[in-house]
Parts: C-alpha cells; sequence; structure tokens
C-alpha cells in the first residue's frame, strides 16, 4: 500500500435519489459515504457472499458477459506481461453463473485465479436489478450504468474521459486517485496497445520500482485515497487518474459513467491522435507556432477568437451545434480520406 496521507472527502446523509448537482459537477473527487447501503443488493453481500450470488443471478437471462481470467501468480493485477508483448490475463465470453461458481470455488484459496466481469451493461446482463431498488438517481438519461464482478483484484492506475459515479455494492474497495496534471509522473503507457482501450499506468502500485519510475514519488505526494466499504460511492471526475483494487473475496461494483456536453461532440482521444499524426514530429519552431495557435482557438476564452468577427463570418469560432458539428465531421472525412 502507498504511503499517501491524504483521503478523499467524505460526504455524508446524501439522498439516493437527490444528489445534490454540485456534487456531481465537482472537479475533486468525493466519498458519499453510505449512499448505497440500502440496496437489496448490499444487503445480501452483508449477509454472505453466496446470498449476493443468489440475488445477482435471480435476475440472470443466460447471457455470456465479457469476462478476464488472471493466474494465480499475478496475484490479481490485471496488467501486461513482463515484456510488454501480450496482457497477463485471458479475456473471454462465459455465462455468468459459470465465472460467479468458480468464485466461489476459490474463496478459501489464499491465492486464487482472478475473475473479473468488467464493464457490462447492468440492464442487458441482469435486467430488473436496478428497478427493484438497486439504483441511485442521476440527472443524466443517457449514463451508461455497468456492473463489475470478481474476486480479490487491482486494476492499473488509468483515467475516463466521463465523470464517474463508481458505487462499492458488495465488499471493499480502495480508490487511489490522481489529479490529470500528474500525466507525466504516472509513467503511462502505450496509446494502442492497452488493457480495455485505455491507456495505464505502468507502475505496479503493490511494488513501486522508484529507480526505474523516479517521478512517481511525486505523483504519491499529489495523490488521495478513498477505502469504500459496501454501500459507499465514489465520484470521479473526468479525467481524473484510478487505480482501484477490489478487497473482498467476492466484489461488485456499479457505476455511472455521463457526459456533461452535446452528444454531438466526439470524443477528444481522436484529436489526441490526429496531433500525433499531422504536429507532433514537425520541426520545434512549427510545434511551437501550433502550440500558440491551439492556446488561442481552443484553450482559450471561445469568445476572444471570435472577437471583431460579425457573426454571420464567424463559422466554427462560433459555439458549436449539432448541423455544424456534422459539417465538420464530413469535412474531416473528405481530408482524412484523400
Amino acid at each position: 500500500m502507498l504511503n499517501i496521507a491524504t483521503n478523499v472527502k467524505e460526504i455524508h446523509g446524501i439522498d439516493p435519489n437527490n444528489i445534490p448537482p454540485e456534487i456531481l459537477a465537482s472537479d475533486q473527487p468525493l466519498i458519499l459515504k453510505g449512499i448505497a447501503r440500502d440496496w437489496p443488493l448490499a444487503k445480501a453481500g452483508v449477509e454472505s457472499d453466496e446470498a449476493a450470488i443468489a440475488y445477482l443471478l435471480s435476475f440472470y437471462d443466460d447471457k455470456t458477459v465479457g469476462t478476464f481470467y488472471g493466474a494465480p501468480e499475478n496475484d490479481g493485477f490485471y496488467f501486461y506481461n513482463e515484456e510488454m508483448s501480450a496482457l497477463n490475463y485471458r479475456a473471454d465470453r462465459t455465462r455468468l453463473d459459470v465465472v460467479l461458481e468458480q468464485i466461489l470455488a476459490h474463496k478459501n484459496n489464499p491465492q486464487p485465479p482472478t475473475f473479473y466481469v468488467g464493464s457490462t451493461t447492468i440492464d442487458v446482463c441482469l435486467p430488473g436489478l436496478r428497478e427493484q431498488n438497486n439504483n441511485v438517481s442521476i440527472p443524466f438519461p443517457d449514463a451508461l450504468v455497468s456492473i463489475w464482478i470478481g474476486n480479490k483484484s487491482r486494476i492499473a492506475c488509468h483515467y475516463d474521459a466521463p465523470d464517474n459515479l463508481a458505487c462499492s455494492i458488495v465488499g471493499k474497495r480502495r480508490f487511489t486517485v490522481f489529479p490529470p496534471e500528474q500525466i507525466e509522473n504516472l509513467y503511462p503507457g502505450p496509446l494502442d496497445f492497452n488493457p480495455a482501450g485505455q491507456q495505464v499506468s505502468l507502475v505496479d502500485f503493490a511494488k513501486p520500482d522508484f529507480e526505474k519510475f523516479p517521478r512517481f514519488r511525486q505523483a504519491i505526494a499529489a495523490g488521495q485515497v478513498a477505502n469504500l466499504d459496501a454501500g459507499d460511492a465514489l465520484f470521479i471526475p473526468s479525467m481524473w487518474w484510478h487505480h482501484v483494487e477490489g478487497m473482498g473475496t467476492f466484489n461488485v461494483l456499479v457505476n455511472y459513467w455521463w457526459r456533461s456536453v452535446p452528444a454531438f461532440m466526439g470524443p477528444a482521444i481522436n484529436v489526441l491522435k490526429h496531433a500525433m499524426l499531422s504536429i507532433r514530429d514537425l520541426p520545434e519552431k512549427e510545434k511551437m507556432a501550433w502550440k500558440a495557435l491551439f492556446d488561442f482557438y481552443i484553450f482559450s476564452d471561445q469568445p476572444r477568437a471570435a472577437e471583431n468577427i460579425p457573426p454571420v463570418a464567424q463559422g466554427v469560432l462560433a459555439p458549436i451545434n449539432d448541423l455544424q458539428a456534422r459539417q465538420l465531421r464530413a469535412w474531416l472525412i473528405n481530408r482524412l480520406n484523400r
């Protein structure tokens, strides 16, 4: 366990059906203590792992789920192999009841193989579960609600573009979180070869190598820890890095992902990769010129870029709407296909 002195701020007494808007718009992580403790699934988990599994299976409709399998020697860490030539786990699609049976079979094993059902849309896999008071209310109707199920595990530090409300329902979880500006000190790995399609920190938090990753000490100084009991939730703002540990022999997490922007806005990672293609390897003086353009048109206040230009002539310098987004997308596709 890393020696991180700062704990994520806890907020108590939040109504799960009336979360204050300022919490879901926070620029800092927040623990919503006990917000999901009254879920029937959480209560079943307090009774026993077996009771929680039986409750989940009462909603199961026989669909297969994406499942990750890790060898016992990995100690639950989902990562790369030693040569970074492949991942250190196997991915498959399996019946949920089979996965849960395997988890129970290894419950008393001190070093079990790991089983992890990751980011599964809850309404598809377990229809009706949320309708039985296993839910919190958030004002984002298009939010993606996913369930994560497994035994003891460690998920390498990564970030997600959407805001995230992660509810620990069965078992204990530990999140270690870092603000976005710590990216350099977290030593991110490959962009195009990584677990679950997202780059991860190359530092093993259980045994950090400070000779290989000396700047990680600076990340530790900026980090915060959230220890979640069953029924607690953690709000993780967009782009915050987070390392996740499932602490129990059986763990269930339900999370809500959403973006507070119009649906026509595309993934920003596409822009980053296009910039690698078009800008990163330019001569330094040209890169600095493009940096000035990006600072002016993208990272400065929007009205300044359109200053003194009549509205009729502003074009893409005006606030983007759905029609302009379609036109920009068509223009980009045409240019990229040349």
